[in-house]
């Protein structure tokens, strides 16, 4: 806080202040981990990120070098190993410089992704003072909260001396409630003492106007009331704001009043890294903060429902506030198992953008999950539930007599039918069943020093073999053996569970993870890689496994989870890939699956593509694909599900030349583009395979 009167005088444009909090709570989001990773050295206590804007760069590196200068003369500097922190990185590339623009902005919602029963608590974040005293108060404002008993998180505008500092209270408590009210009265009598104000930016709400007199003197405050009295003498704009307030601290203002309980519910995955009832369901639920960013209309994913329907129930933020209401019992008994429940959950896609874009990581695919084994447990399965749930249980018998599965596609009558009793849509092919289902070859093709472990998901296996066989074909001409891993039980293959929590039969999906954990043990131990070809099966064992199964091997398979091309992206970085391909076309549309953004893996298949010779890429900009597996094929969810497609999806595919190839890995994604648009897409390992095939 020292430097920053001193680095003002260089005229930045900004400089900004983020702390150690924010800087751990930033890595654990995946938007911006990657950021913090590249400007981050070391552990240190806060950063100041401080941004020059000249008309020209030669004047740009002249102000560089007097921040060097700066930064020497108050002693700061890296130790001879450059680790510890103290000294100055250099930023130059504008996509960097945008995303930790991008990360500050976040601040407050970075702030609030905190998974305590506390949280970063907004009532003296505003405080500005003259710059001289920013340091010196800074050390009085953290020594206040030490005396309650409590810490502050830093950030924001170091330039003008307002910080925004948030001293984190869990404001449930009424210890807290009172720390609150002390920590106020203290920390605005420290601003007065060095003639600063406690609203240096934002308004001054309910939690600053009672403090108005004590600031602005009885003359002027009397002066607000007697404009507010002439303009608006009923009172109706704003109440209770600038003058007339009420108590700050009053509990009946409060989110969670002294009332406030979450009822003890059964949950059946790990909620352990939250607070709260359910083993911590209930603190996963109130993560959502209210901030709104779910309801953008534009770029990135989240949240697809609400870009078709525009109704706030069908948004991250609604269906947050529906959970949170029901778990407390203000929306009655059973409220989680009931029908309203149910149609809030609806349309949620379970994409899992708002993991990874919500700035607090609210996490509603897999809260939906819970939801549904709750209605589950009080209502049954319907029969839709069941042929989706079941599906890799039975997929070994329909294969044998897969004329005999495909007749509901060829018969309307059957279409019809299968509408009526089972809610699947008429409109819709189901996925084909095939007779060339693939099956493992008898032995082990893991031999020789460069191996993986492939894991063959029932989609690809049942619906589309040709992708197994392509990826195959692409790992043996790199020079890979291939490990098969076998069931445990010697039966029927290995499923990730996923159709299984898609409707709710969570003790199943642990069953299904419990044999893949068993079956893949063994070569995790040696370190071997794991991959496979399907987003929401592979990814799914990044995510869904730890929540599944307890222990090490559990953690292991999750941390060991790649995708066919994250593997492959991953060792040509390394320079350990030797792939001949030759051209297979000019052009390339890709659409990444909505699991493949929310786990950063889209640069990965983007630079696999870029290995075919003299293809250009290009990346549809889109949402979700609306099949969401078996989402489009509801009778009830196929409108919506055809006009999520048709935000971005559809009229890319639509407007690509015929002999652009189209991409996508996602099963549910393929097949989505061939209803809607008629074109077939390709897996990337059938790319590969192509530019192998090519020589």
């Amino acid at each position: 806080m020292e430097a920053a009167q001193h680095i003002v005088k260089l005229a930045p444009i900004a400089v900004e202040l983020v702390d150690r909090t924010m800087l751990g709570l930033a890595r654990d989001i995946a938007m911006f981990r990657s950021t913090i990773e590249a400007v981050v050295r070391g552990d240190p206590e806060a950063v100041l990120f401080v941004e020059f804007a000249e008309d020209d760069q030669y004047h740009n590196l002249r102000r560089l070098m007097q921040l060097k200068d700066v930064i020497a003369a108050l002693g700061l500097g890296w130790d001879k190993s450059g680790a510890k922190w103290g000294g100055m990185i250099e930023i130059f590339d504008p996509k960097l410089q945008a995303a930790i623009t991008e990360t500050r902005t976040a601040g407050l919602n970075i702030m609030m992704s905190m998974k305590e029963e506390g949280k970063p608590v907004s009532f003296v974040e505003d405080c500005a003072v003259p710059l001289e005293h920013l340091a010196e108060y800074t050390s009085k404002l953290t020594d206040i909260f030490a005396k309650h008993r409590t810490r502050g998180t830093w950030y924001a505008h170091a330039s003008v001396g307002c910080l925004h500092v948030r001293p984190v209270l869990n404001l449930r408590l009424e210890h807290d409630v009172k720390a609150m009210r002390a920590i106020a009265e203290e920390a605005f009598d420290l601003v007065l003492a060095y003639k600063g104000s406690h609203s240096g930016e934002h308004g001054d709400g309910i939690v600053r106007s009672e403090f108005h007199e004590k600031m602005f003197g009885p003359r002027l405050v009397r002066a607000f009331e007697e404009l507010k009295q002439r303009f608006d003498p009923r009172g109706f704009y704003n109440p209770g704001k600038i003058v007339r307030a009420p108590k700050f601290d009053d509990r009946t203002l409060f989110r969670y009043g002294p009332d406030y309980r979450a009822e003890e519910i059964r949950t059946h995955l790990d909620w352990s890294a939250y607070p709260g009832a359910g083993g911590g369901f209930q603190g996963a639920v109130e993560m959502c903060n209210n901030n709104g960013a779910c309801r953008t209309l534009a770029g990135g994913v989240m949240c697809p429902s609400y870009r078709v329907t525009r109704d706030e129930r069908d948004v991250t933020r609604g269906r947050a506030n529906t959970l949170r209401l029901a778990i407390t019992g203000q929306l009655g008994a059973d409220a989680l198992a009931a029908d309203e429940m149910a149609e809030t959950l609806k349309l949620c896609v379970s994409c899992k953008a708002c993991r990874r874009e919500c700035p607090t990581g609210v996490d509603i695919a897999r809260m939906k999950v819970e939801a549904q084994a709750a209605r589950l447990a009080k209502r049954g399965l319907s029969l839709r539930d069941r042929l989706i749930g079941y599906l890799p249980r039975y997929a070994p018998l329909a294969a044998k007599w897969p004329k005999l599965a495909n007749m509901r596609n060829d018969a309307p009558r059957l279409r019809q039918w299968s509408e009526r009793y089972a809610g699947l849509s008429a409109r819709r092919d189901l996925p084909r069943w095939r007779s060339d289902v693939w099956r493992e070859p008898a032995g082990d093709g893991g031999a020789g020093s460069r191996t993986v472990v492939f894991f063959a998901d029932t989609f690809n296996r049942y619906f589309e073999p040709e992708n197994i066989e392509a990826a195959l074909a692409v790992l043996a001409a790199a020079g890979y053996g291939v490990h098969l891993p076998k069931p445990p039980d010697g039966e029927r293959p290995l499923c990730c569970g996923r159709t299984f929590l898609a409707v709710g039969l969570i003790e199943e999906a642990r069953r299904e993870a419990a044999r893949c954990v068993a079956a893949l043990a063994p070569f995790l131990a040696r370190e071997i890689p794991f991959i496979g070809l399907e987003p929401s099966c592979i990814l799914g064992f990044r995510d869904e496994i730890p929540a599944l199964v307890k222990g090490e091997d559990g953690r292991r398979l999750a941390a060991h989870a790649l995708l066919f091309e994250e593997f492959l992206a991953r060792e040509a970085k390394a320079g350990a890939l030797r792939l001949p391909l030759k051209p297979v076309a000019k052009r390339a549309l890709l659409h990444g699956h909505c699991h493949q953004k929310s786990f950063a893996a889209m640069g990965a298949v983007e630079n696999v593509l870029r290995l075919v010779p003299d293809l250009a890429l290009d990346t549809v900009e889109s949402s979700c694909c609306g099949m969401a597996g078996a989402f489009g094929y509801g009778a009830d969810t196929i409108d919506v599900s055809l006009k999520m497609a048709e935000l971005s999806l559809l009229p890319a595919v639509r407007k690509a030349s015929a002999d652009t190839l189209i991409c996508a890995d996602g099963v549910s994604c393929r097949h989505q583009i061939k209803h809607g648009s008629g074109r077939e897409a390709l897996h990337v390992a059938r790319v590969l395979a192509m530019g192998l095939d090519a020589r």
